[in-house]
């Protein structure tokens, strides 16, 4: 990038440079200017020098979010907003520079969206608190990232960022309006865009005070552990969650936030030693269901019922809805070697976080993913077509000469469950 002359703010250029190899890692679709990473590229020294430029000069204007709507695991649509590619790199340099000093204030059990910490350590966590607390208060914060009070965020933001170049271009971020596909522009004065690089960030800053640091001063006894606007606190009685369920409930309200009333719960973590009743026991956390199971002592070999996390059925749902998505069986295009080229990653994925707790619940994927092999082959070869038996024999034979090929044919008596 072009050397200039000195700029109201001391901003590296390293730093952009930086944030953009960070943006294409990520890549994400074009914003409002529908602009890809691939055209931003085309000309990458001029673009990362003016996006330099206007934030050094204290000049940079964020463009509208473009509104992209997604569908919702539980039913409905979720508002996205997606910044352009130059958006995201300026956004990703704020959050280079603010994300160390928060991440010295936040508190261990807040998990998501931080660095060195993953929905696998919430759940691990969560296991064994729920071996030890019979209750659990499930709560989850309703529009989250659409309703955080702008003052009250900028309040918490002043009182750890001192750089004024940062509260200048967040404060900018957060008031930049959204455009809906036919160029209607909705103007913002509450929220920060589900979607912007520097948003999980300011939404764990804020839900820090509105919840992490006033557990630890009401309720320093009682472990929880929150995850994004999902949460859990873990209680030692029915009473006690009741309590804190209301406490909760005109503390988020105090904040400006409020729970999601039919997402927020009390379970009783129901075991072989437990002999409570209560209508609730179970609930969902991170693509887990926690509930009753069958259990066997690793030391004594004995079965007992725990309280134990497994992949949920909705979770389930979801990895076969992307497969059904991908139409593999219609791809005869292609060998069957080139098929596992293309499922195995998205097989591998699902194995390293669905099978890290009773890994036999993704039996069920693996079922399916064989009857899609199957439906395949029948379409691919005549002599298949007429008999689902014979294509079922057909890929079992192929198993048993490469076991190796799929990754889920690696897990003992998977493969041969066609």
């Amino acid at each position: 990038m072009c050397a200039t002359k000195r700029k109201s703010y001391e901003i590296s250029k390293g730093l952009v440079s930086r944030a953009y190899r960070l943006v294409k890692a990520n890549a994400g679709a074009a914003g409002v200017d529908r602009e890809t990473i691939e055209q931003f590229e085309k000309d990458l020294e001029n673009n990362l020098y003016k996006i330099w430029n206007r934030m050094s000069s204290g000049s940079y204007f964020p463009p509208p979010v473009r509104a992209v709507a997604i569908p919702k695991k539980s039913g409905g649509q979720r508002i996205l907003g997606v910044p352009t590619v130059a958006d995201r790199v300026a956004q990703t340099v704020v959050k280079l520079v603010i994300e160390p000093t928060l991440e010295k204030v936040f508190l261990p059990d807040s998990y998501g969206y931080r660095p060195n910490k993953s929905a696998l350590d919430a759940l691990g966590v969560t296991r064994k608190r729920c071996w030890r607390y019979d209750w659990v208060l499930e709560f989850d914060i309703k529009g989250l990232f659409d309703n955080l009070p702008h003052e009250l965020l900028l309040k918490a933001l002043r009182k750890h960022v001192h750089e004024r170049w940062v509260l200048l271009y967040i404060e900018r971020w957060l008031r930049a309006p959204m455009e809906l596909e036919d160029g209607t522009r909705i103007e913002r004065n509450r929220g920060t865009p589900q979607g912007g690089v520097v948003s999980p960030v300011l939404s764990n800053l804020f839900l820090h005070y509105a919840f992490d640091a006033w557990m630890k001063r009401e309720y320093p006894e009682l472990p929880w552990c929150r995850y994004a606007d999902d949460g859990l606190v873990h209680c030692r009685s029915l009473e006690e969650a009741e309590a804190i369920k209301s406490a909760l409930h005109k503390r988020l309200a105090e904040c400006g936030l409020e729970l999601h009333p039919a997402k927020t719960r009390i379970i009783y973590c129901k075991d072989g030693n437990r002999k409570g009743k209560y209508s609730t026991t179970s609930f969902d956390f991170l693509g887990y269901t926690f509930r009753p199971r069958d259990t066997k002592s690793n030391e004594h070999k004995r079965l007992f019922v725990g309280f134990n996390p497994a992949v949920s059925k909705t979770a389930l749902h979801t990895m076969r809805q992307v497969i059904r998505v991908h139409n593999f069986r219609r791809h005869t295009q292609v060998e069957l070697a080139e098929l596992a080229e293309t499922l195995n990653p998205l097989l591998r994925g699902w194995m390293n976080y669905y099978g890290c707790y009773r890994p036999s619940g993704l039996h069920p994927l693996y079922y399916y993913v064989n009857q899609t092999l199957v439906a395949w082959a029948r379409r691919k070869y005549k002599r298949l077509r007429r008999s689902k038996t014979r294509a079922t024999l057909f890929i079992e034979n192929i198993y048993r000469r490469n076991s190796r090929l799929f990754v889920h044919w690696q897990q003992s008596s998977v493969g041969a469950s066609v």
